[in-house]
């Protein structure tokens, strides 16, 4: 057993989560279910129109991969995560919030000065997120923030596709991604968001490689990799970038492909009031399973859970005492 599950990598995000009518979000000129990124003045004068409107979870760490190794953390997957945080107050509650997961890092030390970068993530009434998102120190990541000690001590590499937009956070990606396969570390990158695969693909593919372990993206990321509006054909072209691959088809359920066997997973059931932090949760809690021993067709019936539970409440992630509770309801344990 290696010392680590994961090792994650991603931008650190402050999360403020705010609810909107969708005529809100077209007023201001939001895309809806999306991930834009803005400047720091366009996040403001956002916040600022938005003044008087319900805060649902305010001040919680969040980023893509950070979501995902803090729930494989609290199911009890030991994971690290290399980010970029800056020495202010939302740099702090970032990294307070890694350790208390349980999630190892190596930013105890030297963080740097500037500013921890923010994601406003707006709910519409149908549960649907669309997210404004600052980068800050997150833009600069770079390959000087990698641990290959931590990395070659771990069973798998999990890369945050929104890296791709970043020069430096890219190279990054790509430097880690070959780290992994020189120490027979199983690589595995989430797709994040269309917008990705429509506007960096030459990016996505640089990060890729020849073809990666395992890749999660949802429908809509998944028909646009294929440039096909068939799902059928979409699995067919992830199939020489990724082995294995799951593909989350929101209140339908998801998709697995382990290399030779493909698994319909179903959907649960819920009221949902918040998406943002679902495709997080179900990429952590998948992971957590395979480190487990479990099967796709299992971990993905977990992921699925997991990913039902978060989306009937706000915010990215569970209560703490959620995590074991719900493992061992499917778990037994």
């Amino acid at each position: 057993m290696k010392k680590y599950a994961i090792y994650g990598m991603g931008a650190a995000l402050v999360d403020t989560e705010i609810q909107v009518q969708d005529d809100e979000l077209s007023a201001m000129g939001v895309d809806r279910g999306l991930m834009t990124l803005v400047d720091e003045p366009r996040q403001a004068t956002l916040l600022a129109q938005l003044q008087g409107h319900l805060v649902k979870a305010s001040h919680a760490s969040g980023g893509s991969a950070g979501n995902s190794m803090i729930a494989a953390a609290q199911f009890g997957a030991p994971t690290f995560m290399t980010c970029k945080v800056a020495n202010d107050d939302d740099g702090a509650i970032y990294v307070r919030d890694l350790e208390t997961a349980g999630v190892d890092h190596s930013m105890a030390r030297d963080r740097p000065a500037g500013t921890t970068g923010k994601c406003l993530v707006l709910i519409s009434p149908d549960a649907e997120r669309s997210m404004n998102t600052f980068l800050g120190i997150s833009e600069t990541l770079s390959i000087d923030q990698l641990d290959p000690a931590a990395l070659a001590a771990s069973e798998y590499l999990y890369i945050e596709g929104y890296l791709v937009t970043s020069d430096s956070g890219r190279a990054a990606a790509i430097r880690a991604r070959e780290l992994a396969e020189a120490a027979g570390v199983k690589t595995s990158l989430s797709f994040s968001d269309p917008g990705m695969v429509e506007f960096f693909r030459e990016g996505l593919q640089a990060i890729i490689g020849g073809q990666l372990d395992l890749v999660f993206c949802n429908r809509d990321e998944a028909l646009c990799w294929g440039r096909t509006d068939r799902l059928d054909v979409a699995m067919e072209r992830l199939k020489p970038v990724a082995r294995s691959f799951v593909i989350t088809c929101g209140a339908e359920g998801a998709i697995t492909w382990d290399g030779e066997r493909r698994e319909d997973i179903p959907p649960h059931r819920v009221q949902a009031v918040d998406s943002n932090g679902a495709g997080d949760m179900f990429a952590g809690a998948f992971l957590y399973a395979l480190g487990r021993g479990e099967n796709y067709a299992a971990a993905g019936r977990f992921a699925s859970l997991a990913a039902g539970r978060v989306v009937a409440n706000f915010g990215p992630r569970l209560p703490a005492a959620d995590y074991p509770a719900l493992r061992a309801e499917f778990f037994g344990d």
